[in-house]
């Protein structure tokens, strides 16, 4: 797609640091990152959202973020690596992987709410019964 920025740092309009490619991804540091090691992990093809990725790219992508995980927690000696689909901020489907340390300050999620009496019930059954 002409005006994604992901497509532009795929075909090399706008540089990035990458630290991970094969033929259908490619996985780059953030700019703007959580913390340092940061990285987006990207499809080659444009696919605006997780659910316009074919379903033979889902297990492929989730293996290479595996694999990150594992490199990133060590080359950043972090406690561990979260994984986060948000795709709000660029319309090409992208994963985070944010190394993280226990007590680093930040959020450990979003802000949470309780449920009111009998709204999980309604909400589950909601769900369940959509097509």
């Amino acid at each position: 797609m002409a005006d994604c920025i992901f497509c532009k740092i795929i075909a090399g309009e706008i540089p990035s640091a990458n630290v991970y490619e094969d033929e259908q991804f490619l996985a780059f540091l953030d700019i703007n990152p959580v913390a340092p090691g940061h990285t987006l992990l990207i499809p080659k093809a444009h696919h605006p959202m997780m659910a316009d990725l074919p379903d033979e790219l889902i297990g492929p992508i989730y293996q290479a973020a595996k694999q990150l995980m594992q490199r990133i927690k060590a080359a950043m000696a972090a406690d561990f690596v979260a994984l986060s689909v948000v795709g709000v901020d660029v319309p090409h489907f992208h994963i985070h992987l944010i190394p993280r340390r226990s007590g680093d300050g930040l959020a450990n999620f979003w802000p949470t709410r309780t449920y009111a009496e009998g709204e999980l019930d309604r909400v589950a059954a909601k769900i369940r019964d959509a097509s």
